[in-house]
């Protein structure tokens, strides 16, 4: 077999034709630099770019720089820290960390839980936790509100050992770390696996769990924050966001997909700090490449400010005496594969290795022990240079930064994990390990204690925990942090703004038409206007809200450079400073993660908002479910409305467009309210308590809300309905037979898009001789829901309890009861269970992809059209 040729896998400098002359250049411009003037220098440059593009040399600079520090030491600002202090408090934020995961795996295995990411970001987070991450001080103005911060998910562990330090969480608390359910038990707190603002409410602010929508939402986060500053709500202009993520986590779509966007909208306020620690959860994140110079390539082509933090001051000495350069030639021939196996093996492996590459590297490496050589520290390890890229970071104009912050996975476990393959899913130490790591970091632990994994906590009056507490104290308080607490805002009369949708009088119009007058309507308030936040992904025309454009105009943080073609029209196309329609592309992804900012603003900025996102339903829970269910965990409150919904009301349009299943989905939201109105009046009482929900008694829901594109006769809403309507079902009205006949009755059930059949279908069996009564369902969850509770109250043994609220309703009526919706058949069959006895119960959905037709065609198709419905009700009195 033969051995692969080694050259095609560096990177081979192109032989220099002209050396002479190359070095007249190189001369030319280190004199340009030894004048001291940089700017200068990289006007030259510049300018030579230009000069080589106009001649079509068609050559860009490389966006890859060496692999050392953007920083250079003589540019590093005196750490204002006490050094010794805050790395003994990593030690002992490691080490809780650590202890908190082991006790939980040694007592119960199945629990889980995270040792080697914490581990190798702990510098990073305490760095920020002791000078940068500003809290809120409550009762302050708007200058005061803090940072928002997005923790990596895996390092959760290391929050909370830091939170034990602080006094939020007591050692019965770290004891119960991912036991949620029993810790209460126990007089503790159960410590949730990940940042989850549902289960920790007063804890975490943002979900990051789910690798990719953290940093979608931090991007998103930071621009409403512009928004809220350029609207003149809140002033949000020295605050930041952080975000600390991992480079495995970068492969998610939805952490790249909005960089652009920050660029765009120069959000120096958003920075975020990579933990490079070179491994996923199964190995290398780009064993054959590296993964740092990926992300910077990538990041400084979407116009971000980049800045590489990737050796420690350990390795400046070694830098200042290698005056050949072979340090950056050996780091720009190592892969993260082999960087890997350098960070798990010790000084000695690494003196052969690495230094004994070539006589260059050895000579560097004289002098130093091995011990020493193991020691080492890369970048993201080394609080003096964390320090220095993030004040580099937080006081960078006009760009959103990025740290790339090289570290070791499972830092300091030694060889029970530390760069090994299987160090992410470490959760146990043996003694000799837990003596090792003990030793690593100096920590005041025996033995006994060490192998116990007892946790430890200095004394109040200790040095340490004066200056842990005299850190938080002055950037603001406590963190991470949730509030709840924000202004009320009254909500209109329903009156002011749809009662043309409670007293329709048949007008002609489609339940997506209804809502955008609302909605206009809406924002005219004087108090509740400013605050509603409309959003479209790129669809504000096809859903009819195009002259919504210039009542209130689209947000841009530049306002309007160019006069739109369309200038002339009514319903011209109007961006501006102050414009309040977000209007986010056509990204889904960053469609909702917009919405989610607005939906959380009452908790995040403690100012309330009110925002309506609108998109074509199938590209919502079935696209976007893992945001939604963020967003949910984050106790959002605002509104989302599945337009186009069902699957047959949008005719031509085919498989892909076509939605039987959201309503479905968003029943399993516990604090999604969802809803299928078919009527506008329904529509009105709907958004109406919506608003009271979330505005006025400020409660933790929101309410999805699918609308129709079909036109079709509005009626009034029926007197003394609403409590029906809000509860999921209510008589609309009864259809006498013909004949007079009061012996053949049926009961129909409707909802959406498939109502108008029903209606049909009604008419149809009156004139068969069967008297129909029919139900308008709005909600057939909240229906679900309520017999759930009821019958969970039965079983409980709970006393004088109501009958489910369905089972009340079609108590009112007789016969065989036949459901039909636009959705598959699983939505009507969650209230089977409560239907009254003795009747029976017939569901008619929507099941299987969808189709290109008519309206007319796909329901016949489906068996949901007025034919279809009619004939079952019949064939239901034979049997």
């Amino acid at each position: 077999m033969n051995a692969p040729d080694i050259k095609k896998y560096l990177n081979i400098e192109r032989i220099d034709a002209d050396p002479t002359e190359t070095a007249e250049w190189n001369e030319a411009f280190m004199d340009l630099l030894a004048s001291g003037n940089s700017e200068r220098a990289k006007f030259i440059l510049d300018n030579l770019v230009k000069l080589a593009n106009k001649n079509q040399i068609n050559w860009v600079p490389d966006l890859v720089t060496p692999y050392i520090n953007s920083i250079p030491v003589d540019e590093q600002p005196e750490f204002p820290g006490d050094l010794a202090t805050e790395e003994k408090l990593a030690s002992l934020m490691r080490w809780n960390a650590l202890a908190m995961v082991a006790k939980a795996n040694e007592a119960y295995g199945e629990l889980g839980g995270h040792i080697a990411s914490y581990a190798s970001a702990a510098d990073l987070f305490e760095v920020g936790f002791n000078h940068f991450f500003r809290a809120r001080i409550e009762g302050g103005n708007a200058k005061e509100c803090g940072d928002l911060v997005f923790f990596q998910p895996h390092s959760a562990p290391g929050v909370y050992a830091r939170a034990y330090l602080e006094g939020r969480l007591t050692e019965n608390d770290l004891a119960h770390y991912r036991r949620e359910i029993t810790a209460p038990d126990s007089g503790a707190r159960g410590l949730s696996s990940y940042p989850h603002p549902w289960l920790m409410p007063d804890f975490w602010q943002f979900p990051t769990g789910s690798m990719g929508i953290g940093p979608i939402s931090s991007i998103y986060h930071a621009r409403f924050m512009r928004y809220l500053t350029d609207r003149k709500l809140l002033d949000c202009t020295t605050r930041k966001v952080w975000g600390v993520f991992g480079d495995g986590e970068m492969d998610e779509p939805e952490s790249m997909s909005a960089l652009t966007l920050a660029s765009r909208e120069k959000l120096d306020n958003l920075v975020w700090v990579v933990n490079c620690n070179l491994q996923r959860l199964d190995g290398p994140v780009r064993g054959n490449g590296r993964i740092i110079d990926e992300l910077e390539k990538l990041f400084r082509g979407s116009g971000w400010n980049v800045i590489k933090l990737v050796w420690g001051s350990d390795w400046d000495g070694l830098f200042a005496r290698d005056t050949t350069g072979a340090l950056v030639k050996a780091f720009a021939q190592t892969v993260d594969g082999q960087m890997q196996t350098f960070a798990a093996k010790d000084g000695s492996f690494n003196r052969k290795n690495f230094f004994g590459q070539n006589e260059e590297l050895a000579r560097l490496a004289q002098g130093m022990t091995d011990e020493q050589i193991d020691r080492l520290k890369r970048g993201g390890h080394d609080l003096v240079k964390i320090y220095a890229a993030y004040n580099a970071a937080a006081n960078h104009i006009g760009q959103p930064t990025v740290i790339l912050a090289h570290t070791k996975k499972g830092y300091g476990m030694g060889n029970a994990g530390q760069g090994k393959m299987t160090t992410h899913s470490q959760k146990k130490l043996d003694d000799e390990a837990l003596i090792e790591y003990r030793n690593r970091f100096n920590l005041p632990l025996t033995d006994e204690q060490a192998t116990c994994l007892t946790f430890f906590k200095p004394e109040e009056s200790s040095q340490e925990m004066q200056y842990l507490k005299q850190q938080r104290t002055q950037l603001g308080g406590q963190l991470p942090k949730r509030y709840s607490t924000c202004d009320k805002l009254s909500v209109p009369d329903i009156n002011t703004y749809a009662a043309f949708a409670i007293k329709a009088d048949d007008k002609e119009m489609s339940t997506t038409m209804a809502f955008v007058r609302m909605l206009g309507n809406l924002l005219k308030d004087k108090e509740l206007g400013p605050r509603v936040v409309p959003i479209v992904a790129d669809e504000a025309r096809t859903f009819g809200m195009a002259n919504l454009f210039k009542q209130v105009g689209i947000y841009s943080s530049v306002g309007q450079r160019y006069e739109p073609e369309d200038i002339g029209s009514v319903l011209s196309y109007r961006e501006a400073l102050d414009g309040q329609i977000l209007e986010e592309g056509i990204s889904e992804a960053g469609a909702i993660a917009s919405w989610t900012a607005a939906a959380t603003s009452y908790s995040v900025h403690g100012t309330a908002m009110l925002p309506f996102y609108i998109y074509y339903s199938m590209f919502g829970f079935q696209r976007i479910g893992d945001s939604i269910w963020a967003a949910a965990d984050q106790r959002a409150r605002g509104f989302l409305l599945g337009a186009t919904s069902g699957r047959t009301t949008l005719g031509g349009e085919g498989l892909q467009h076509q939605d039987g299943s959201s309503q479905l989905v968003a029943g399993t939201i516990p604090n999604c309210k969802a809803y299928d109105p078919a009527f506008a009046g329904e529509l009105a009482v709907i958004v109406d308590q919506g608003m009271r929900d979330m505005l006025v008694d400020q409660k933790d829901l929101f309410y999805y809300i699918t609308l129709m594109n079909e036109n079709y006769a509005q009626p009034n809403l029926p007197a003394n309905v609403a409590e029906g309507v809000i509860r999921g079902c209510y008589k609309f009205k009864i259809v006498n037979a013909k004949n007079g006949d009061t012996n053949h009755c049926v009961s129909l059930l409707g909802s959406g898009a498939i109502m108008t059949e029903v209606l049909n279908a009604a008419h149809e069996l009156a004139n068969a001789g069967i008297n129909v009564d029919i139900f308008s369902v709005t909600s057939w969850s909240e229906l679900s829901r309520d017999g759930k509770a009821k019958e969970q109250a039965k079983f409980a043994g709970e006393k004088g309890g109501d009958l489910p609220f369905i089972t009340q309703v079609l108590a009112q009526a007789r016969g065989p009861i036949i459901a039909a919706t636009d959705y598959v058949h699983a939505l009507p069959e969650s209230i089977r269970a409560y239907i009254p006895e003795g009747r029976r119960y017939i569901t008619l959905g929507t099941d299987g992809f969808g189709r290109s037709d008519t309206r007319a065609a796909l329901r016949e198709y489906f068996g949901v059209n007025a034919d279809s419905i009619a004939k079952v009700a019949k064939e239901a009195f034979k049997k």
